[in-house]
């Protein structure tokens, strides 16, 4: 749909510890410089002593546009929302929803994390091949970033997660992509860092009010590049350490600014100046 003047877009971020979350900044600012009201609320779960379906469900039947959906709420809001897109139903994990008027879907579900990760791996390494990657977790974004270096082109996907099972559904559906990538599975993230050319994080580790790395600097040693999907805060421990070990890096602001802009179209219908967007927004 195509916004228009005087109209208010309410929208929204369903997630866990996301204080710092820019995303409302982000949303706000691309409305000012659109000429789009937009107000965009946190939407804490366990602030408003629901669960996650009555978050949702707030949402919806209180004129929210659409939210965006962040840790560890993706793969519930993929089964909350009706989603036309073959790939993104694969994936499994929804990061936009939008709620609709009548004669059409109540919820329409979307994934900005797969195109977000795509854009950042561009803007950064623009042609170059991602080679062999590690990818540390196997969680919703794992997932979306998972389906997007087989767009780019990865020679092989190690999947590495505490949890087997949820690894190997998330490669079975990989697989079922019939693309010739190498899909394979590990629990040990140490292990499956040898040889790889990327290394990825997918984890909440490194988060305001989490921290922590899932790998040691020590075993990052003869990889090129590395990408943190965590961006708050932008210097994740992962990324210092990968930094020192001379790779080059790819911050997961890049991705937050990717989905941003495409959850932004998805909203509103609404072209913005990306560069001038971005500008105003700087972190």
């Amino acid at each position: 749909m195509t916004a228009r003047h005087g109209r208010v877009f309410k929208l929204g971020l369903i997630g866990d510890n996301i204080a710092a979350s820019k995303a409302p900044q982000l949303h706000e600012t691309a409305g000012r410089l659109s000429g789009v009201s937009v107000t965009y609320e946190r939407l804490v779960p366990k602030d408003m002593l629901r669960d996650f379906d009555g978050v949702f469900d707030f949402a919806r039947d209180t004129g929210f546009r659409g939210v965006n959906v962040t840790y560890p709420y993706k793969e519930r809001a993929a089964q909350k929302a009706y989603v036309a897109d073959p790939l993104v139903r694969a994936i499994g994990a929804v990061n936009t929803v939008v709620f609709s008027a009548q004669d059409a879907p109540a919820a329409q579900g979307f994934n900005t994390d797969y195109t977000g990760f795509i854009w950042a791996y561009r803007s950064a390494r623009q042609m170059a091949p991602a080679g062999i990657v590690c990818v540390i977790g196997a969680g919703g974004v794992g997932k979306a970033v998972a389906f997007g270096l087989v767009k780019l082109g990865a020679k092989v996907i190690r999947l590495v997660d505490k949890d087997s099972d949820k690894a190997m559904a998330v490669a079975q559906s990989l697989k079922a992509l019939n693309s010739g990538v190498v899909i394979e599975i590990a629990s040990d993230a140490e292990q499956a860092a040898k040889g790889a050319d990327g290394l990825i994080n997918c984890t909440p580790l490194g988060m305001v009010g989490v921290g922590g790395s899932p790998l040691p600097q020590g075993a990052m040693a003869g990889a090129s590049w590395a990408f943190d999907a965590v961006y708050t805060p932008i210097e994740t421990a992962f990324l210092t350490d990968a930094k020192a070990a001379g790779l080059d890096v790819i911050s997961g602001y890049e991705l937050f600014f990717g989905q941003g802009i495409d959850a932004w179209a998805i909203f509103t219908g609404t072209a913005i100046d990306h560069a001038r967007l971005r500008q105003e927004i700087t972190p």
